[in-house]
């Protein structure tokens, strides 16, 4: 019986970290042609999807995950490589509000309030993605992150049907950071990969906004 049950979890260990494996490699492949780093050379969308976090660390510090993608934003737009910024983030509760505090960021590097649009239902990444086409009608995106996030989104992106390119903010932590979000990013991928096989679906959608021409 214990050789039976130490011979199960070995083969599920193995199969565990054989998916972790082939889901890395696979984004990792699809997706490398489509990451930049250079604002100047990315090409032109209408829309640029920031993604959310929150602006404080677990130390109650400021978070440079968020600072840099707010300034990488505002580089973005400012470059004229995007008319609007699309700040989706997490509103679960009164006390915790990703766009808005995106929004207050961004207008304060010079990004024009009317050229920023909310997405408050942005819970995950999935939900941030899939609501960028379906709630505000965006076929083609320019998402902004961090890279190994990035990575994740644009696959998404993909298998959604969006026509998606990213631009890779800076990471300014240290390496114990670093390693401990790579190693949950590893896992996220994991999950995504599991909820575009069974079709996993936003938690919430509603009506169209649409996004006005310049």
């Amino acid at each position: 019986m214990i050789k039976r049950i130490v011979l199960s979890i070995s083969v599920f260990m193995f199969l565990g970290i054989a998916f972790t494996v082939y889901v890395n490699v696979r984004v990792e492949k699809v997706t490398q042609h489509r990451l930049y780093t250079d604002v100047s050379l990315i090409p032109r969308n209408k829309v640029a999807l920031l993604l959310g976090t929150n602006p404080l660390n677990r130390l109650g510090r400021p978070n440079t995950y968020f600072s840099t993608r707010i300034k990488t934003a505002a580089e973005l737009y400012r470059a004229g490589k995007a008319d609007y910024i699309l700040a989706s983030g997490d509103n679960h509760s009164k006390g915790y509000d990703e766009p808005t505090a995106m929004r207050d960021s961004l207008i304060a590097n010079g990004v024009p309030s009317d050229r920023i649009v909310l997405d408050f239902a942005g819970f995950r990444t999935l939900d941030s993605v899939v609501r960028a086409r379906e709630i505000f009608g965006c076929d083609s995106l320019t998402i902004i992150s961090q890279t190994d996030h990035n990575s994740r989104a644009l696959y998404l992106a993909e298998s959604n049907g969006i026509d998606a390119i990213a631009i890779s903010a800076p990471i300014k932590a240290g390496r114990l950071v670093r390693i401990r979000l790579a190693l949950r990013e590893w896992l996220a991928r994991d999950k995504m990969m599991l909820d575009i096989w069974f079709g996993k679906k936003p938690h919430f959608l509603g009506e169209r906004i649409e996004i006005p021409d310049v």
